[in-house]
């Protein structure tokens, strides 16, 4: 799992590149990225299913700031991101939630 971040000169936000590999997919069909860009939304974002079997997404976040998220897998299991800027603890269940700094 990684995210790249493209920070744009003409506006105040950074075009981040959300990017699951295929193993760590753990063979799913479908993923969502979930988080509070899009309210939790499970279904809001569907990432792309690419040919090698990882998946993609990418969204403008405004610049100096942080949000947490994390993927979902099939809708019904839960993966955080294993490169993401840090780690904090969800307010709704016992699991950490990964953050991107933009």
């Amino acid at each position: 799992m990684a995210f790249k971040k493209q920070y744009l000169k003409s506006k105040a936000v950074c075009k981040v590149t959300f990017k699951l590999s295929k193993e760590e997919a753990k063979a799913a069909q479908e993923v969502c990225l979930v988080g509070d860009f899009n309210d939790w939304d499970e279904t809001s974002t569907p990432m792309k299913k690419l040919k090698n079997g990882s998946f993609t997404a990418t969204l403008n976040l405004p610049k100096d700031s942080e949000h947490q998220f994390r993927y979902l897998l099939d809708k019904q299991e839960w993966e955080n991101d294993w490169e993401a800027d840090a780690y904090v603890p969800s307010p709704i269940s016992l699991e950490d939630n990964s953050v991107v700094s933009v």
